[in-house]
């Protein structure tokens, strides 16, 4: 891995992502384009209302920038490489996944600011459009001869799924793509949360020997560090699911980008357990006829109605991402 190249993306993805808050914010305020508050959420939450939404148009700027730019200076000073076009077509397909599913995410947040109301795009078509770009992604995977069937599962072994291998493919990019979505609903809580993500899987991506996915890391966390200078507590302004969808979309690129898709669910801990809550919330609400689990799901509301504070709950859930994260390295051992 190039250190110098994967140095260059972080720096330019979170200078580029925190200057441009400077030009965005005051923009947005002019729109108006504030976030609409549930009445059902956290009282503490009320007085959000208005705070600017879409700001994850910072780094959906500065991280393409940041990849494509340490790219070009990756291959300039390192010697062909026969691998270097599949890592290549992996890391290129993986960034214009995030962009569709930014893409998603804006046309959702556009509708939402219009209306004044906190819906945009109905669950049906958020799920179309997520199935779509997510088949255009692995059917590109699949030409560039960059896909394999076989899955290795941390600390159990390694399989061929054969066909049924593109079913479990596409479940994980819906399932994480709306995972990484919930995590996002405390100041800094998904921006921190995938920081720490980043950092684990520049240390895998380090070990793989896979550099183009190492600049993929190394944007995303820049990303996030750019990010939280407006984003942590309190928050001036919120990514909205232009940020979160196209992040979901980043993450999902690493996960396939390094060929080893299972090993998000331990770097991505806290997507998994954000996303479980909810679907452990609705199931055990429709089999007692009412009854509650948790607070409030996502898990996060549920902390915070129990008495944590936002900076205590963002700090809890950075903890235990590195934790999952550097499980999922050790894991690397075991293949």
């Amino acid at each position: 891995m190039n250190i110098t190249a994967v140095i260059v993306a972080v720096l330019l993805a979170s200078v580029i992502t925190a200057v441009g808050g400077f030009w965005l914010l005051p923009m947005l305020r002019r729109l108006h384009f504030g976030q609409t508050i549930l009445e059902i959420g956290p009282k503490g939450h009320q007085g959000k209302q208005g705070t600017p939404t879409m700001g994850g148009l910072m780094f959906i700027i500065g991280i393409p920038i940041a990849v494509v730019v340490a790219y070009l200076f990756m291959h300039a000073s390192t010697v062909g490489d026969p691998m270097s076009a599949i890592m290549r077509a992996r890391m290129f397909y993986g960034l214009v996944l995030a962009l569709l599913f930014g893409a998603i995410g804006f046309l959702d947040d556009y509708l939402k600011v219009v209306k004044k109301q906190n819906e945009g795009l109905t669950e049906k078509q958020k799920m179309a459009l997520q199935i779509l770009f997510g088949a255009v992604y692995l059917l590109l995977l699949h030409i560039s001869g960059t896909q394999s069937t076989m899955v290795t599962i941390p600390y159990i072994g390694t399989y061929d799924f054969g066909v049924f291998y593109y079913v479990f493919a596409m479940f994980a990019i819906i399932a994480l793509s709306n995972a990484v979505n919930f995590t996002d609903g405390l100041d800094g809580l998904l921006s921190s949360v995938t920081l720490v993500l980043s950092i684990g899987y520049l240390i895998f991506c380090y070990l793989l020997g896979m550099g183009e996915m190492g600049i993929m890391a190394g944007a995303l966390g820049g990303g996030c560090i750019g990010f939280l200078f407006w984003n942590h507590y309190p928050a001036k302004v919120f990514m909205g699911d232009t940020g979160s969808l196209f992040m979901s979309g980043m993450v999902i690129a690493l996960a396939f980008g390094t060929g080893l898709p299972f090993f998000v669910v331990l770097f991505g801990i806290i997507y998994v357990i954000e996303i479980g809550s909810v679907v452990l919330q609705r199931c055990y609400f429709k089999l007692t006829h009412g009854k509650r689990i948790f607070k409030m799901s996502p898990i996060h509301h549920h902390f915070e109605m129990s008495g944590y504070t936002e900076k205590q709950i963002v700090v809890m859930f950075a903890v235990i991402t590195a934790i999952g994260s550097a499980l999922g390295i050790l894991a690397l051992r075991f293949i």
